[in-house]
């Protein structure tokens, strides 16, 4: 067999069949093939004996308020149509989301959620605990995939191979089924938070350093629930009151 070609030989040898693996057997060559919108690098991996493939993505990074909420998915190799509508959770509306949430749930072979509260956030800072809430989300899988998908950056400490993939909530179906558990997740805890904290705009802006959460943390003061850590809440320099947020 020529160099460099991927396969195996066998040789006779004292009448024995010795299989020979040449170089390019591992890992196997991934060929891309078209397989229908955002199951195209899914289904390679999945073609080359690397499945199955998880999704992970997380919603809250940017925020001054809330915790950070990382999801992680396992979907089937089959594509069903009742995820047809499937995207990154950023371009899809509040009512796609909440009607595609149940959905995913059902048909995912696993699928984890991992919520980091804001304490946490300043203890660890956000990129660590941006990566130890993917490991924590993959960990929580059953069956263990055999290939994991991160969105955006390589995350280190995740026990089988990962592929980091820029913009991957609107490249893979997997990713983008985990920032819609994601997203769902952490947009109900906010509308809960907005309960608990009244005058904040919770529900509307999610924690987002909006103009109006910006005015509000000033007015009304820091919660338990934002993030010290973050220069406009640090800078704000006192703690609300019980009163401030009664309503």
């Amino acid at each position: 067999m020529a160099s460099g070609v991927a396969g195996a030989g066998r040789k006779e040898r004292g009448g024995k069949k010795i299989q020979r693996i040449d170089r390019g057997d591992w890992p196997p060559r991934v060929v891309m093939r078209p397989a229908g919108g955002l199951r195209t690098l899914e289904a390679a991996l999945i073609r080359s004996g690397l499945g199955p493939v998880a999704g992970v993505d997380e919603a809250g990074r940017g925020c001054a308020a809330g915790p950070l909420v990382v999801a992680s998915c396992l979907l089937p190799p089959k594509a069903y149509t009742s995820l047809a509508g499937l995207d990154d959770s950023k371009r899809l509306t509040e009512n796609a989301r909440e009607q595609l949430f149940p959905v995913i749930k059902r048909v995912a072979l696993a699928w984890s959620v991992v919520v980091i509260p804001a304490w946490e956030i300043d203890a660890i800072g956000i990129h660590v605990a941006n990566i130890e809430g993917m490991r924590r989300a993959v960990a929580g899988l059953d069956p263990v995939p055999g290939y994991v998908l991160t969105d955006g950056f390589r995350v280190p400490g995740i026990p089988v191979p990962s592929l980091p993939v820029i913009g991957g909530d609107a490249s893979a179906a997997c990713i983008a089924a985990a920032s819609v558990l994601a997203k769902v997740t952490r947009d109900r805890m906010m509308v809960e938070m907005d309960r608990e904290y009244p005058g904040y705009g919770f529900a509307a802006h999610k924690g987002y350093n909006t103009p109006e959460h910006n005015e509000a943390l000033t007015r009304l003061g820091i919660t338990p629930e934002h993030r010290r850590s973050w220069r406009n809440v640090r800078e704000t320099g006192r703690v609300a009151t019980d009163t401030a947020y009664a309503g």
